[in-house]
């Protein structure tokens, strides 16, 4: 168990991408801090959930929408495939917190300093620290997970979320997944991601395997306004384009803080059915206090 849009970048006056990434100490060695921008952009505005809708985020008391927690963890992410190659999709793994909103136009400054062997990682926005994070190398590809997860796929059918859907134990499953080119090409256009190791080796990013974290949910039960919270990922292979990802999950606990619904639950991520990609620990927000105190 582990514990724990399409279209092309726009153009400034300049001429220049208005996502364009800056990775400092690109070469970082052991005490180099390493600082890649991002200009975050809000990829799920549209979303059932609208705690990514402006108007609606406004009622829970933030700024605006907000931008995924998903695509926060992939700006991360840029961080230990620089320094570890792809080695890291293999063999690595890291943890995130999601602390406070990244808006849409906003800059994401990510900031990654070596821990010894590891990355410390925090993103910087609008003067707030919005998350903290660890990444890793582990010395040995780690052995495939022998605690299976059973298998089940959405029925079509989505109950509301409630203590009893979510229940503790509960099994759930997405729909299998393929990620062609053009949808590889859309999504790294989204997160603003400029390494060329995915285009080039025709490899899936790492966000968009987190992303069927959120898709587990979103496909078994019907959520209100919801918050991603925290993540913690085992890469045991790298997926590649074509590959059909499916996910298998059982929730682990629901509980009750400061007034929230939380929700966590673990995750096995498989290619074509057999092949171990990711493990993942999930933690959200099912019901905001704000919810429970209207009902």
């Amino acid at each position: 168990m582990v514990t724990g849009r399409c279209g092309g970048l726009s153009k400034d006056k300049a001429g220049q991408p208005t996502g364009m990434h800056v990775w400092k100490e690109q070469s970082m060695n052991d005490s180099a801090v390493a600082i890649y921008d991002v200009r975050a952009f809000n990829t799920a505005a549209a979303s059932e959930n609208k705690m990514h809708d402006d108007a609606t985020a406004r009622r829970f008391g933030f700024r605006g929408g907000l931008v995924p927690g998903v695509e926060v963890y992939a700006y991360m992410t840029h961080a230990p495939v620089a320094r570890f190659g792809r080695a890291w999709l293999e063999r690595g793994g890291m943890e995130c917190r999601l602390v406070k909103p990244v808006y849409d136009g906003s800059l994401a400054k990510v900031i990654a300093e070596p821990d010894g062997d590891d990355l410390v990682i925090r993103v910087e926005s609008d003067g707030d620290v919005c998350a903290t994070g660890r990444g890793w190398l582990s010395e040995n590809a780690p052995a495939p997970p022998t605690d299976v997860l059973p298998s089940s796929a959405p029925s079509g059918q989505r109950p509301p979320a409630s203590a009893r859907s979510l229940a503790p134990g509960t099994a759930l499953g997405t729909a299998p997944l393929r990620i062609d080119e053009e949808g590889l090409a859309s999504y790294l256009a989204d997160v603003r991601e400029t390494h060329p190791i995915y285009a080039r080796e025709g490899l899936v990013h790492p966000g968009q395997i987190l992303r069927l974290a959120n898709a587990v949910l979103a496909q078994n039960v019907v959520l209100g306004p919801w918050i991603h919270v925290g993540s913690l990922v085992e890469n045991f292979a790298s997926a590649r384009l074509g590959d059909e990802l499916t996910l298998r999950a059982r929730i682990s606990s629901n509980s009750e803080k400061k007034g929230h619904g939380f929700v966590e639950f673990d995750a096995l991520v498989t290619a074509n059915g057999i092949a171990p990609v990711a493990r993942i620990h999930h933690t959200a927000i099912w019901r905001p206090r704000q919810i429970a105190g209207a009902s």
